[in-house]
Order: structure tokens, then C-alpha cells, then sequence
């Protein structure tokens, strides 16, 4: 194994476990002339890659990468293919009706199947099985929480949420959910592109682009399309500094529990969990029976700045280890074996977005917030058919050309994005102590989309 390849291996669990040598492709090499120029090789780029060769597979795609395919979230992440949405839907309600939140909200629940189905037929195996996500109810404050969950999905008619009982406790069963090996699947898929003839260009990183094209230390790649897809790495180039805002979440995974303890715990394979906290956690049952576990916490770090120390912060990781113990006591006598984090893209509105303008061939997708498995595929879809220029019901959903608010300059944004991180943690307190639901939490509620 090479240094680099060692280096990609210790990124997280799913790198460590992924069946691939993770060595990186070759990079740019002189100018380079395509169709479509991809910045980013996560999973919106490589979607929109699969999808633009699934409308017309004489596109000539180069996806412009400055680490590995599946370094970024895309590779890191929870594992849950879920029909998440950052703004609720009452909120895109607000914004874009009630059709045009209906609207988006069955585009999600679709898109969780449609990632299954997508992987199926590529030979992609990834892990994939469909067992939903158990929210946990562990206080009055939140069992209320639940019941408003409830009320409000039956409002709408599309999330089937239902309660149920795991291991002995009171939860919710959103149906809407896949457990993945989120690297598998992204690299997976990067493999798949390349035997259709997509160039997936690695340590090459975006200096910058323009209409027509992209700038890069090794020469240009010029193209009549140039689709920006870097998630939280998009505040890392200058056009993009006060556009996302990169927000870290970090996780652990234990080593894999005896079937016993999962017997007492509740969690079937395919099943994710969280619970009903402010200060978010979310965890998975892997396909080798470790719980891969994470939550926010992290500091948002000024200027936008993202570095590799960022993704491990012990005093985070000791908090996961604490929470995970305290939601399921099982769990106590068996080791942690991988501490990782990354950033994660946070739009000003905490708005997701696709756009494309066709007159400069520029586009982009992103601001998922972490809900990024099942979106991906979505935007991937919509920007293809945006590019080719097609009328679809895709290209009719409300985040089709939304465009979020810029974040506050500095140091504004620094203290705002810290502020709100405690005042969530604050949140948590204050029901514990009061058991009635938290007054902190809802002067936040619409500044974080619901």
C-alpha cells in the first residue's frame, strides 16, 4: 500500500473497510476539452455524471478531483440514505406552497429506493438494506416532540410515520430510510463511470472557473458546461467563501457487538436510529454488526477555514462515546476502534439548491446539511436534466434555482454558528431540567429550517 492510499484508508470506518486500494487516479495533465466539466468528485458530481451518460452516452464528462473520489462527506458520512430534507416541510411551505412542498417531499422519499435501485444495477455493493430510522422518545419533552412529528407528517400525507417499540422504549418509525457503506458506494460508482469513459481526475484541485472553464495548477479543463459540486469544501475557493458554510460532524464506531447485545438493543440490520435531542446524533447498525455513531458538536471554525485537524477533536469524540453509552448501556464494555469527522455544507437558509444557467453553462448543487445520501442522487438527476435541457417534473421542484441568502462576513459568522451550536446544547439542558419542551429551541426553529 502507498503512503497516499494509507493516508485515504485511516479517513473513517467506511475507508478502512471499503473494498479498495484507495490509490489515487492520475492527474491533470496539460488542457483538457469536454462536454462537461464536474468539479468535485463526491457523490452529486458523480451522479450527475451517471445520470447526464444515462440521457446521452456520447457526453465526453471529466469530474475534477482534489483528493479521491469519496473523500469528502460523500465517503464519511452516518450511512443514512434517508428522505431527509433540511427545511421541514412546513417550512418549504412557506416558502413555496403547499404543491411545491408536496412536491419535494415525494421527490424524496422516491430518491431512497432509487439510490437502491441505482446501486443494484450498477454491481455496486454497498451495503444497502431498507430498515427505516427508530427515533427514540427518552423524556416527556420528547415524546412531545414525537407527537408533533407525527401530526405533522400525517398533515401531509407522505411520511408514514409510525410508533413503535425498540427494545423495550417508546420510538418513531420513519420507513423512509436505508442504512449504506457510504464509501462502497461512492467508490463504487467512480468505478463505474470510468468504464463508460468518464475521466475522474485526482489530485487536481479547482483553482477557480468561469464559463467555459475550469483553472487548475496542471492546465485548464475547458468545457460548454462546468458543474460545481464541492459541498463543505465549497467556502475552501474564492467564489464560494460566503456562499456555504462548513460545518463539522464527527463519529465513532465500536467494534462489532455480539448478536446478544443487539437482541437487548433492538436495532435489525437496515435500521437506523436517533433520538429526539437538539444537539443531533444519528447512528447505524453496520453490515458487520459495529454501531457507527456521530452527532454535531464541533465548533464552526472562523473564516470558513477546513482542515484535516478539524476532523478529530477528542473532547467530541468523548462526548459521542458518553451519549452512546447513555442511550444504550450495552454498549459500554466494547471498544471504539475509529474516530473521524469532516465538514458539511450549510446553506445561510439551510436551503438545499440546485441551479443552472444555460446561457453561461454554469451550475451547481449542494447545501444538504448532512442529508446528503439520498439528495445527491437527487440533484444529480435534476442537473441532468437541466443541462440537457429537458422539461421535467424535477426540474419544476422549489430548490430548482433557490438561491439562500449569503452568510454574514466575519466575525459575525463565527459568532453566530457558535452561538447557535450551545444554544442547541442549552436546548438539551433545559428539558432535562424542566421536562417541557424547550423555549431556546424554538426561537431557533426557523433559523435552522423548521
Amino acid at each position: 500500500m502507498t503512503a497516499a492510499a494509507a493516508r485515504y484508508r485511516a479517513l473513517s470506518l467506511w475507508h478502512d473497510t471499503v473494498d479498495d486500494d484507495l490509490g489515487p487516479r492520475p492527474p491533470l495533465v496539460g488542457d483538457l476539452e469536454v462536454d462537461i466539466a464536474i468539479i468535485g468528485g463526491g457523490l452529486t458530481g458523480l451522479w450527475t455524471a451517471h445520470h447526464l451518460l444515462e440521457r446521452d452516452p456520447g457526453l465526453s464528462i471529466a469530474v475534477i478531483e482534489r483528493e479521491i473520489a469519496g473523500f469528502g462527506a460523500s465517503g464519511r458520512n452516518g450511512g443514512w440514505c434517508s428522505a431527509l430534507f433540511p427545511r421541514s416541510a412546513a417550512s418549504l411551505e412557506a416558502a413555496h406552497g403547499r404543491p411545491g412542498a408536496l412536491a419535494m417531499r415525494r421527490a424524496m422519499v422516491g430518491s431512497v429506493d432509487a439510490v437502491g435501485a441505482s446501486a443494484r444495477e450498477l454491481g455496486i455493493a454497498c451495503d444497502y438494506a431498507k430498515g427505516g430510522t427508530v427515533s427514540l422518545i427518552r423524556s416527556p419533552a420528547q415524546r412531545r416532540a414525537a407527537d408533533a412529528e407525527v401530526a405533522a407528517a400525517r398533515a401531509y400525507g407522505v411520511d408514514p410515520l409510525e410508533r413503535v417499540e425498540v427494545g423495550g422504549r417508546e420510538a418513531v418509525l420513519d420507513p423512509n430510510c436505508a442504512r449504506v457503506h457510504p464509501a462502497a458506494l461512492v467508490r463504487g460508482l467512480a468505478r463505474s463511470l470510468e468504464t463508460r469513459g468518464v475521466r475522474i481526475l485526482e489530485g487536481t484541485p479547482a483553482l477557480d472557473w468561469r464559463p467555459g472553464a475550469v483553472q487548475t495548477p496542471h492546465g485548464d479543463v475547458h468545457a460548454r458546461s462546468v458543474l460545481a459540486a464541492l459541498e463543505g469544501y465549497t467556502a475552501t475557493t474564492p467564489r464560494g467563501r460566503r456562499t456555504t458554510l462548513p460545518l463539522y460532524s464527527l463519529m465513532i464506531a465500536t467494534e462489532p457487538l455480539p448478536e446478544e447485545v443487539w437482541e437487548r438493543i433492538g436495532i435489525s440490520h437496515g435500521t437506523t436510529f436517533t433520538d429526539y435531542r437538539h444537539l443531533l446524533v444519528y447512528g447505524q447498525r453496520t453490515a458487520d454488526d459495529r454501531i457507527a455513531f456521530g452527532g454535531r458538536g464541533a465548533r464552526y471554525h472562523l473564516g470558513s477555514a477546513v482542515r484535516p485537524a478539524f476532523d478529530r477533536v477528542e473532547a467530541v469524540f468523548r462526548h459521542l462515546r458518553r451519549a452512546l453509552v447513555d442511550l444504550f448501556p450495552e454498549v459500554a464494555p466494547y471498544a471504539v476502534t475509529h474516530r473521524w469527522g469532516g465538514p458539511l455544507g450549510v446553506a445561510r437558509d439551510w436551503h438545499a439548491s440546485v441551479r443552472y444557467d444555460p446561457a453561461t453553462g454554469l451550475g451547481s448543487a449542494g447545501g444538504y446539511v448532512g442529508d446528503g445520501l439520498s439528495t445527491t442522487h437527487l440533484a444529480g438527476r435534476t442537473l441532468a436534466d437541466l443541462v440537457t435541457g429537458a422539461d421535467t417534473e424535477l426540474t419544476r421542484l422549489p430548490w430548482v434555482g433557490h438561491a439562500s441568502p449569503r452568510w454574514e462576513p466575519e466575525p459575525l459568522r463565527f459568532l453566530g454558528a457558535n452561538a447557535g451550536l450551545t444554544a442547541m446544547a442549552l436546548a438539551d439542558v433545559e428539558e432535562r431540567l424542566t421536562a417541557r419542551p424547550s423555549a431556546i429551541a424554538r426561537v431557533m426553529a426557523p433559523l435552522v429550517g423548521h
